[in-house]
């Protein structure tokens, strides 16, 4: 009895017919039913029948190490796309024991679980880590970058890393500063899990292996572009955010609209022959090309950056962890304010070496401290201004920049990977 047997379970005068799935306890048997609802039952107190065996079909296996790496069977007409898992819903499942959705499956998993990616292109499969992306941290981004530059230095015509969108714009801002490429580098998750009827999975999992395989040689983020179905958007890596906790649609880019898109019925029907699927995939702004690039990486990152957010009535001592920084990143308010009485504070951080990066909790807009008496005393303590950067991209620019660059300041004022924008424009 293997995931993928047909099999009819019978437990307390209950009995449910579906196909066995893999399950994350050993006590636990997990069956999808036709509706695409998931049961769990206790193996010793079930009945099971096996009505159809999967032949193709492998015994269980524990979850695969971080770093571990399989390859698929390649046809030399197809592009080669490196598939790496860092855990996160797309690549989940039910624990039953908690009825909770944890990180458990490698890309081959992924490759088993979407069929529709069959004959798309070849496939590596690679782990960096298997877990969800609230435990995310920096040693984890210089571990995928290696793997990334790896995979590509292999021969990768592309590359498609399955992420938790908790933080994923947090990894694809990482990747863009550490990583200089000549092939996409395509970030996608998952919202809802696969054993949900309205996991979008599928769908992300599809458009991102097409974006891998484009002509756009950036890093991406590749998620639904609204509720329904019908395409997918691609953000770049580093104007990207989060700004939905569950819908499909969660991702936006701030202050643009999307770099492209993709239609996903154009690209399921002209992507399955191995080809690019150009006609499914529209850019509406300059990008990257393939090629255009050579491959380079520049891994290290400063630990110890903090991102530091402003409150009215906050007690300034709520800011005395801030000695210890290598460098601050403030969400500031408005145009990049915060009360007068942190001033010496950010002063006296700045006296002693400490960058201090001033951004804004708004969503669109730019910082400019040179409006208000507030910004004027800013500027006077040594502030630098983030532009239009998000403060997460802020943050992770920040452990780029102490750890690669000599002048961290004029670092931080360029725009090194799309993430500052000459001018601010309303596109609403």
């Amino acid at each position: 009895m293997n995931p993928g047997d047909r099999v009819r379970i019978e437990r307390a005068g209950v009995t449910n017919e579906g196909v066995l799935m893999p399950s994350s306890t050993a006590e636990h048997l997990v069956v999808k039913l036709e509706g695409g609802y998931n049961v769990g039952v206790d193996r010793e107190a079930a009945s099971v029948d096996v009505l159809e065996s999967d032949v193709h079909a492998v015994d269980d296996e524990p979850a695969p190490e971080a770093g571990a790496v399989s390859e698929i069977t390649f046809d030399e007409d197809l592009p080669t796309i490196s598939l790496i898992s860092t855990g996160g819903t797309i690549a989940s499942t039910v624990d039953y024991r908690t009825g909770a959705v944890t990180a458990r499956f490698d890309a081959e998993d992924v490759l088993r679980a979407v069929p529709d990616l069959a004959g798309r292109a070849n496939y590596r499969g690679r782990v960096v880590a298997n877990i969800l992306s609230e435990n995310m941290d920096p040693a984890i981004w210089r571990d995928l970058a290696h793997a990334v530059h790896e995979e590509i230095a292999a021969g990768a015509d592309g590359v498609v890393v399955m992420h938790g969108t908790d933080t994923m714009q947090y990894s694809a801002a990482a990747m863009a500063f550490t990583l200089e490429t000549p092939v996409p580098i395509v970030f996608t998750g998952s919202q809802r899990s696969a054993d949900r009827p309205s996991s979008d999975n599928v769908m992300n999992a599809v458009c991102a292996v097409e974006a891998a395989k484009a002509d756009c040689a950036e890093v991406l983020v590749c998620m639904h572009a609204d509720e329904s179905d019908d395409a997918c958007a691609l953000h770049r890596g580093t104007r990207v955010r989060k700004n939905h906790t569950s819908r499909r649609d969660a991702f936006e880019t701030v202050g643009a609209k999307p770099l492209g898109e993709i239609d996903y019925e154009t690209a399921t029907e002209a992507g399955a022959d191995g080809a690019v699927a150009d006609e499914a995939i529209a850019f509406r702004r300059e990008h990257a090309s393939r090629g255009e690039a050579d491959l380079d990486i520049a891994p290290d990152l400063a630990d110890g950056v903090e991102l530091a957010t402003f409150a009215p009535g906050m007690d300034p001592a709520a800011w005395e962890h801030l000695d210890d920084a290598a460098g601050v990143v403030v969400a500031g308010t408005g145009l990049g304010h915060v009360h007068t009485d942190l001033i010496p504070r950010i002063e006296a951080l700045v006296d002693d070496g400490t960058p201090v990066v001033m951004t804004s909790q708004c969503l669109e807009g730019r910082v400019c401290d040179r409006v208000y008496d507030t910004g004027r005393d800013l500027l006077d303590a040594g502030i630098i201004e983030g532009g239009d950067m998000l403060p997460e991209t802020a943050m992770v620019k920040l452990m780029w920049a102490i750890a690669n660059t000599e002048d961290v300041a004029d670092a931080m004022r360029t725009s090194l990977a799309g993430e500052l924008t000459a001018e601010s424009r309303p596109w609403r």
